[in-house]
């Protein structure tokens, strides 16, 4: 069969790498992919969101399954469309993925069904948002303890984590005010800020029946020990040993399952992956978000860990049979992905910078270089976004896998690159408790 994987970053080279590996696949397209995908698959040179463009390529060679990675096609409905044009495809469809696209849709779902989630409060206007931070906080020096977040999407940018009275209407002012993130800002939400450890929680449903993948722990802020701005991810590694089986099956019963319940009562019946970024607190889990995707980072490791046929999990979904699939089969060992960044990320950055010691990296035992922002010009790689490479490996703990990945990133050199060095730790720490 021929597979068709849309995008073109981290997530998606290790899609199409796992998807490849199926005895039943013939060819795997990445549209529009990059020069790790070059390699393990056929690039497409059409952009993620260029939906006629895709149906028409996945008409013309008679595409058997599109597997949709990033977020903004899927909010866009490329589901809905391929779907009018007699495709298989697997996601959400538009109407559903507004979970992510509005994260105003989404926590008003979740307090009508009664998820934990943070309290909150909705604003249209920057000028109400800011007369709500100063009536709560009088004093410009003030310690405030809140999450100020774009509606829209804004490629994990949109998330303002703030301390002081003066952060809350700086952040304000960027999302509704100055608009920094486009329309993303036209609504955003002031929330409680939660405590504890974050996870990620990813599941694949039909609508009906839902299949829980081993918990992940993505590592969303820029710099070590959790500080800087926030990113689309430096990094991940899974399974997380701060998500037992008990607080599993309590993520299943209070979240995965009441979410799947609420979007059919809402008309917008769910096919596709579920995303859960919870916050670990001392009440119990909460969520932070829904994304209705494959999480990047998290899709990396997940996917080096996964032994089963993707494509036979994935065509369950689209069929509406995941309840007669049998158990997932997961290599036992942990996996860690290392995301390394171009200079200046996640602010402006250059591009076009040429990287050696990919093939060193490759070389060695256990680790594979998912590409991201990354193309091939005058015969070499370069960079070209500001995550760009995700260097992930297993091992036999947690710590052997850590020190495989940061050797092989050790051997990747390009001007600028820079990476965490902690990724990981939390899980060593927890161990060590």
């Amino acid at each position: 069969m021929k597979v068709l994987v849309v995008g073109g970053g981290g997530r998606e080279h290790a899609l199409a790498w796992k998807i490849g590996q199926s005895p039943r696949v013939e060819t795997v397209y990445v549209a529009p992919g990059n020069a790790g995908t070059a390699i393990d698959a056929v690039n497409v040179p059409i952009g993620a969101t260029d939906i006629p463009a895709l149906i028409d390529f996945a008409k013309s060679e008679s595409i058997d399954l599109t597997v949709v990675g990033p977020e903004a096609p899927l909010v866009a409905g490329i589901v809905d469309q391929m779907n009018d044009a007699g495709l298989r495809v697997f996601g959400p469809s538009a109407a559903a993925a507004e979970l992510e696209g509005s994260k105003v849709f989404c926590k008003n779902l979740l307090h009508s069904a009664d998820i934990p989630t943070a309290d909150y409060r909705t604003f249209r206007d920057a000028g109400d948002a800011t007369r709500y931070i100063k009536d709560r906080y009088s004093e410009p020096g003030d310690s405030v303890s809140v999450v100020v977040k774009a509606d829209g999407l804004a490629a994990g940018k949109g998330v303002i984590v703030c301390s002081t009275r003066d952060e809350a209407l700086e952040a304000i002012d960027r999302i509704a005010g100055r608009r920094e993130f486009g329309e993303a800002g036209k609504e955003l939400i002031i929330e409680e800020r939660l405590t504890g450890q974050e996870a990620s929680v990813l599941a694949i449903t039909d609508g009906e029946t839902i299949v829980t993948l081993p918990a992940a722990q993505d590592h969303k802020p820029a710099h070590d020990g959790d500080t800087g701005p926030n990113t689309g991810g430096m990094g991940a590694y899974c399974p997380t040993p701060i998500v037992d089986e008990a607080l599993m099956a309590k993520v299943e019963s209070d979240v995965l399952v009441p979410i799947v319940h609420a979007m059919k009562r809402a008309r917008r019946p769910f096919k596709g992956v579920l995303y859960a970024g919870l916050m670990l607190t001392p009440a119990g889990p909460k969520v932070l978000e829904f994304n209705v995707r494959f999480g990047d980072p998290e899709c990396q490791p997940l996917l080096m860990r996964l032994q089963s046929d993707l494509v036979d999990v994935i065509e369950a979904a689209v069929d509406g049979r995941l309840g007669e699939i049998e158990d997932l089969k997961w290599d036992p060992r942990p996996s860690i992905c290392v995301v390394m960044a171009s200079e200046g990320y996640p602010g402006d950055y250059e591009k076009g910078r040429p990287i050696s010691g990919l093939e060193q990296a490759a070389e060695l035992e256990d680790v594979k270089v998912f590409h991201a922002g990354t193309d091939v010009a005058d015969g070499q790689v370069v960079n070209t976004g500001g995550r760009v490479l995700g260097v992930t490996a297993v091992g036999d703990s947690i710590s052997k896998a850590k020190l495989q990945a940061y050797t092989a990133v050790k051997h990747i050199r390009w001007q600028g690159a820079w990476c965490r060095k902690d990724i990981s730790d939390k899980a060593l720490r927890h161990s060590d408790a």
